[in-house]
């Protein structure tokens, strides 16, 4: 059982009616086979179309592998004899041009930069293309781009057929798949020519532009992402509106953004070590004040007591306190994800592990850590709450 395939010759045909060969399922979803349909499958890296037959969403296209019948599977089951088919226009033209726009720049890869296509990925999120060149230059890039949108402007025909044995002979062709049969070419202008069965603009100008957005290397090749038309559009107007609140919000031109951004982490750096320095000086003299009303614990003093500060302000703290000869600190820091920080001084013979674990038992929390420095907890508690776990971890110490 086969399908009529008339999206091959007519990619703006939106609209069509057919009758139905055979009502089905694919992955557990409902599926018709019709005689006819301009609803492209996936396959050849594009995404298969959406729309409706009579008015239920078509979710999915695939070729079914048996027969090469097409599998228009829907979200909810339909039984009719005949149907009209809807496809989603916006969809079907954003894939048409970047399905296009994808062959331009390929062949520009190949002419301006010398690097050739190894794989290509198409999704209603990311274009991209990998190619076999990881050295690939800012003036590559250039080169690449200012060829592909000269085609585009250009506004060629893009012709597709399916040729004789003949002329597929004396086509220079990009790439020819390994397939028997018949093989349908697409020729954008003279420009590029190789075998694709996608659905593709008719003439290069509607493409509207190619924009490569971003390149990284993969292993030994490189992935480039890029957009046409009115994706391009969108992400044009996105970054410019971004670029306009930054300068606006650093009174500069959109040309002094990449100095003033550097000025501003240089300053933001140095502020950082400010405030690290200022932390480190307060911590020690909390830590000083606290060892002078510490309580003993044998030849220890021992510091035990929770805070309503972060976790990062109260560890400082534990480490300021062991960093003098000692001392035993357990400490806690109350609030939505309250932790448990012990420590003690290199010359105390005191694992605080078991301490630990047996202190976070009283607030349901877990951890761990070494026998002079341990730290646990991830769970909701309050100042009594974190105080109490550690009043259990001192009576274990009598």
């Amino acid at each position: 059982m086969t399908t009529e395939r008339l999206y091959y010759n007519d990619s703006y045909t939106l609209h069509f009616e057919a009758a139905v060969l055979e009502v089905t399922t694919h992955a557990e979803r409902p599926a018709l086979v019709l005689d006819r349909t301009y609803f492209y499958p996936e396959g050849g890296g594009q995404p298969p179309d959406h729309g409706t037959l009579n008015g239920v969403r078509v979710l999915d296209v695939q070729t079914r592998p048996s027969d090469r019948a097409v599998l228009h599977i829907l979200e909810a089951p339909l039984r009719a004899d005949r149907v009209e088919g809807s496809i989603d226009a916006d969809r079907r033209r954003d894939y048409m041009q970047h399905h296009s726009g994808q062959h331009i720049l390929s062949q520009a890869l190949e002419q301006a930069a010398q690097a050739r296509t190894v794989s290509v990925h198409m999704s209603a999120e990311s274009m991209t293309i990998d190619v076999d060149r990881t050295n690939l230059s800012p003036e590559n890039w250039e080169a690449v781009e200012g060829l592909a949108n000269r085609i585009v402007l250009e506004d060629r025909p893009v012709r597709a057929w399916f040729p004789t044995a003949e002329e597929l002979a004396a086509l220079n062709i990009r790439k020819l798949p390994e397939v028997n049969g018949k093989v349908r070419i697409v020729d954008t202008g003279g420009f590029d020519i190789t075998a694709c069965g996608g659905t593709h603009v008719g003439r290069t100008g509607e493409i509207g532009v190619i924009k490569v957005v971003k390149a990284e290397r993969r292993g030994e090749t490189t992935r480039l992402e890029f957009k046409c038309g009115e994706r391009a559009l969108r992400d044009y107007r996105t970054k410019n509106d971004v670029i306009n609140r930054l300068t606006a919000a650093l009174t500069v031109g959109y040309w002094e953004l990449p100095d003033s951004v550097a000025r501003l982490q240089d300053q933001n750096r140095t502020l950082q070590s400010e405030l690290k320095a200022a932390r480190e000086q307060l911590a020690a003299h909390e830590a000083a004040g606290l060892l002078s009303s510490a309580a003993t614990h044998g030849s220890c003093r021992l510091v035990a007591r929770a805070f309503s500060r972060s976790a990062d302000e109260v560890r400082l703290l534990a480490q300021k306190l062991a960093a003098e000869a000692g001392v035993i600190a357990l400490l806690g820091a109350a609030g939505e994800k309250a932790q448990l920080i012990f420590a003690r001084s290199e010359d105390v013979a005191l694992d605080v592990v078991p301490l630990l674990k047996k202190a976070l038992e009283v607030i349901g929390a877990r951890g761990g850590g070494r026998p002079n420095l341990a730290q646990g907890g991830g769970v909701p508690a309050d100042l009594e709450q974190v105080q109490a776990a550690i009043n259990t971890a001192v009576a274990m110490l009598a």
